[in-house]
């Protein structure tokens, strides 16, 4: 899709580019910056941490409080500095002040010398006060229920109840905040308290989410920002109806994986087309249908498998995987792969069902859910119950469901997106209804690619080049543009590795 912004851009349109250091300043700072925890300040020496106690309900300010982590990585160049980047790796759930480190080694350096850096927990992640809603040694003990199994069906439903119920019970006061509207205007609290007058923003899946709605709720506020694999904003139910979206994505996605495959079958031998290929991964789910392999079971081979589809980090790995279960009968290397959650991991699940489940209506028959995933799945059999599973808490959830806030993108500055054509997690359709709902973006489209994150992490020079024009001098492109794809692992050379920050 070919569309101008309502700013009427033309040629390579420059926003201002003058340096915001003294500009945004609208008050003293209030965070004090020290030694982040151990876990961020050995693998990121030179970031920064600090707390940041925020209103648990908005509704009353001066009540109980809730502590975020805010981290700083200060702009190399202060004497360019623009300002403050904040930055959200998405989920709902993602631990964002070590997504931030990751992001700091991969971002452009201009970008780096340009901005400070800042990441964040959201509330009740990670750092900043978390929660769990289950013990994850008990529940999360593989090899979890067939998701797509009839005989499975009672015993699924009898989990997401159980989760449903350990939320309310060991976070209870938390879940009625726990959404999106709530995480925006905790990010204008750290906005504030940074004492910038504006703040520019990258945020990625999820985070593209929490952007638009931060722009809507505060967009006097907003000077440059970037949407990297867009959620579809524009419909009622919309964490609903994009797991759902999800499925079809995902069946996609594994069509192409499998036709990588093939390519290489003096390498892996599991097959000279997609067919093939889809016959042996097939044969393999069947196996562990009959008997799991220890951890292993069917729940954890869709698990690894749907993963795998957000990049190309592990298709290597988990083709090599394939090969020798399918053509030495040897699981080792699969079943590695069958990891249980741990508590950061059943944290970060908590807070995904939490957000999720406070942001918007869902049904509340259980026909409906069965219904729609036998529909998606008779097509699209990969993800479709996995993934209602995985969600299937929202149907008896113990708190609120809200309404969405409507996104218009009104009076937002210039806005660059970026998203892949293949992406699983955020389709590409759900880009292009987020890309309509703010008038003054511009969409940038990785073709032949399905990366689940384009600017800075997927190697495309294209994107990096375009996105860092955008974040430190401006520029923009004269309208939506199409770049070509980044290049897929190559498994017949030595060592061969796809080195991605992958999101979850």
């Amino acid at each position: 899709m070919k569309r101008s912004t309502a700013f009427g851009l033309a040629g390579a349109a420059v926003l201002a580019s003058t340096a915001l250091t003294g500009a945004t300043a609208q008050a003293a700072p209030e965070l004090r910056f020290g030694p982040c925890p151990q876990d961020i300040s050995k693998p990121y020496p030179q970031m920064q941490c600090a707390d940041l106690d925020v209103p648990l309900d908005y509704h009353d300010p001066g009540g109980e409080q809730v502590r975020l982590m805010v981290s700083r990585l200060p702009a190399r160049k202060p004497a360019s500095r623009r300002g403050a980047l904040l930055v959200n790796p998405g989920g709902p759930g993602g631990p964002g002040i070590s997504f931030a480190g990751g992001l700091s080694k991969k971002l452009p350096p201009a970008v780096l010398d340009s901005y400070d850096l800042i990441g964040f927990d959201t509330r009740n992640t990670a750092h900043s006060t978390p929660i769990s809603c289950v013990d994850p040694g008990s529940y999360w003990k593989t090899p979890l229920p067939d998701p797509d199994s009839p005989q499975t069906r009672e015993q699924n439903w009898e989990r997401a109840q159980q989760y449903a119920d350990g939320c309310q019970q060991r976070a209870g006061k938390y879940l009625p905040q726990l959404n999106t509207p709530t995480n925006a205007r905790d990010m204008d609290r750290i906005r504030q308290a940074l004492g910038e007058q504006k703040i520019s923003y990258l945020g990625y899946s999820y985070g593209t989410y929490l952007g638009a709605v931060y722009g809507q709720l505060f967009g006097e506020h907003v000077d440059r920002m970037i949407l990297d694999s867009s959620v579809d904003p524009s419909t009622p139910d919309v964490w609903y109806r994009d797991n759902l979206r999800q499925d079809v994505a995902a069946q996609r996605r594994l069509d192409l994986y499998f036709d990588w495959i093939a390519r290489y079958d003096g390498v892996f031998h599991l097959g000279t087309d997609r067919d093939q290929v889809r016959a042996a991964w097939q044969g393999v789910q069947d196996d562990l249908r009959r008997a799991p392999h220890g951890a292993l079971g069917p729940s954890e081979f869709v698990d690894t498998t749907f993963n795998a589809l957000y990049g190309e980090s592990s298709w290597i790995t988990l083709a090599n995987a394939l090969s020798d279960f399918h053509n030495r009968h040897d699981d080792r290397k699969l079943v590695q792969q069958a990891k249980p959650k741990d508590a950061a991991a059943e944290n970060e699940n908590a807070i995904y069902n939490a957000v999720e489940c406070g942001d918007a209506p869902w049904p509340a028959r259980r026909a409906e859910w069965e219904h729609d995933s036998a529909a998606v799945a008779r097509k699209y059999p990969l993800a479709a119950w996995y993934n209602s599973w995985t969600v299937a808490p929202c149907r008896v959830w113990h708190a609120p469901h809200g309404d969405p806030v409507k996104i218009t993108g009104a009076g937002l500055p210039p806005v660059l997106m970026f998203n892949s054509v293949h992406d699983v997690a955020t389709p590409y359709e759900g880009a292009q209804q987020m890309h309509r709902s703010l008038p003054s973006s511009v969409l940038v489209t990785e073709k032949d690619a399905g990366k689940h994150g384009v600017y800075a992490l997927a190697g495309n020079t294209d994107a990096d080049r375009i996105g860092t024009d955008y974040l430190v001098d401006g520029k923009l492109p004269e309208g939506d543009t199409t770049i070509p794809g980044h290049a897929k692992p190559d498994p017949t050379k030595p060592g061969a590795t796809a080195k991605q920050l992958d999101l979850g």
